[in-house]
């Protein structure tokens, strides 16, 4: 603020002849977006409602709503939502971590790209779900081989962004922090890791997607408990409304950890202005 006059002030910007800043107006949500959204539930409940859709094939709306209610008030949707979480939970830090060593290893060095990346690539080109019956003749029926479905399937798309990231590093940061001085430890702290952050947060984003694909399948085969069990439960008894409740739990989940993902990628790459 400045002084023109005695006792009044005066606002930078206007001082220098420019003209005040509006204000920001707030951003709405896009309500459009849901039209078609709130156009299949209704279509849904029609058909439903008219016979056009029996309740063994497909459930309406309401009834799945009404069967969300019953299965949450008698614990068994809170305890099947419990197990699965911990699975993933578990499968994901797995399959993360050795993501992350493998990819930094092979990113950073050349020998280990040599070393590392050759059997990564080939092992990706596997269907791992169908790697199912091994785990089972290999870890039995019990958590193992859910766990460690969900983590082989995070591995790959993680490393591939990992290393992939620290590779295409703009040499000309490098060489430049180089001028500056820093050590080769400062360059890949400094440098070399920022650098490859926002490929590594879309590796993230699409790991996750894979973990609750193979948690859906993984419980699916011999789960004793977890929405997999719920929903396979579910199909011996023809309820197809507890089973489309599963499959929206899942949904919801997928749909939440992909939303914190880029709440922390719009956190951490702030300077990118975007």
């Amino acid at each position: 603020m400045s002084l023109s006059a005695p006792g009044v002030l005066v606002r930078p910007e206007e001082a220098a002849g420019a003209p005040p800043s509006a204000p920001r107006k707030r951003r709405l949500p896009d309500l459009r977006r849901w039209l078609s959204p709130v156009a299949l539930l209704i279509l849904w409940q029609l058909a439903s409602s008219t016979g056009l859709l029996p309740p063994d094939k497909l459930s309406s709306p309401w009834t799945v709503l009404q069967a969300g209610v019953e299965t949450a008030r008698s614990g068994e949707l809170g305890d099947a939502f419990a197990v699965s979480i911990v699975r993933v939970g578990v499968g994901f830090a797995l399959g993360a971590g050795v993501a992350l060593v493998l990819g930094v290893a092979a990113g950073l060095s050349r020998w280990g790209g040599v070393l590392i990346d050759p059997p990564v690539q080939m092992l990706r080109t596997l269907p791992f779900l169908g790697l199912i019956p091994l785990f089972i003749l290999w870890f039995g029926i019990g958590e193992e081989p859910k766990i460690l479905l969900v983590a082989l399937g995070v591995v790959f798309p993680l490393y591939l962004n990992i290393y992939s990231g620290i590779r295409n590093v703009d040499a000309d940061l490098v060489e430049a922090a180089s001028a500056l001085g820093f050590t080769r430890w400062e360059r890949l702290i400094h440098v070399v890791l920022p650098a490859a952050v926002p490929q590594t947060l879309t590796g993230l984003r699409q790991s996750l997607g894979v973990a609750w694909l193979a948690l859906i399948v993984g419980e699916t085969v011999n789960a004793g408990a977890g929405l997999g069990y719920l929903i396979n439960n579910a199909r011996e008894f023809l309820r197809t409304d507890v089973i489309v409740v599963g499959l929206i739990v899942y949904a919801a989940l997928g749909l939440v950890t992909d939303a914190v993902v880029r709440l922390i990628e719009r956190r951490a790459l702030r300077w990118r202005g975007n």
